[in-house]
């Protein structure tokens, strides 16, 4: 230990090493912001490229629909694909500002984003659960053509779809399937406590007896 202090020491003190060690460190910093330089300007171009290939949700224009702002059903039709896949009906429909939007609720959960024309829109669900997006309804009762990606088969693949709302169909979100099994949950636990508190009153009363 003391003799590789000394050496240290030594090398230190000579300035032909002390030269050669300068020159390394800064070969060595100019490598680590050559890269850096080189990272973020890999960074700038997918961002860039990403912007140029698909345009923004704000370009998009929903309809407008004579509803107070607020959470809607509507009845979705969705035909392409395989026919494997679909989307649950009725979904959500959002009246925003007074336009619509619907929340889509797909039967898988490898769908990772839908292209609604060319904007991007990702997927919401966090949890692992079935993918869900929320796309603006940019026509009533006539078909409108997506894309979704999926990765069910590995590779991402984009497959094309044509969902049709049909406006005569509004009501109430209660009848979304979503709404209508927190209904049951809420309905079960209600008769499970109630149940028990029956239970209870029984059994003191034949105690009591």
């Amino acid at each position: 230990m003391l003799i590789t202090q000394n050496r240290l020491r030594e090398n230190a003190a000579d300035p032909e090493t002390g030269q050669i060690m300068r020159r390394i460190s800064a070969e060595i910093i100019k490598y680590i912001l050559m890269s850096a330089a080189v990272f973020c300007g890999m960074l700038l171009f997918a961002g860039r490229a990403f912007a140029a290939e698909y345009r923004s949700p704000d370009d998009l224009v929903p309809v407008e629909v004579s509803l107070e702002d607020g959470e809607y059903s509507i009845e979705a039709a969705m035909a392409g694909g395989s026919g494997r896949a679909s989307v649950s009906s009725p979904t959500f429909l959002i009246v925003r500002n007074g336009k619509a939007y619907v929340r889509l609720l797909w039967s898988s959960p490898y769908y990772d984003y839908m292209l609604v024309d060319n904007a991007y829109f990702g997927n919401l669900t966090t949890d692992g659960g079935n993918s869900e997006f929320e796309i603006p309804v940019t026509a009533m009762d006539e078909p409108v053509r997506v894309v979704a990606d999926t990765t069910a088969m590995g590779e991402p693949v984009e497959i094309e779809y044509t969902l049709t709302f049909y406006s005569e169909s509004i009501g109430s979100k209660g009848r979304v399937p979503q709404e209508a099994a927190k209904r049951v949950i809420i309905i079960a636990v209600i008769i499970i406590a109630g149940g028990g508190v029956l239970n209870y009153f029984i059994q003191k009363k034949r105690r009591d007896g």
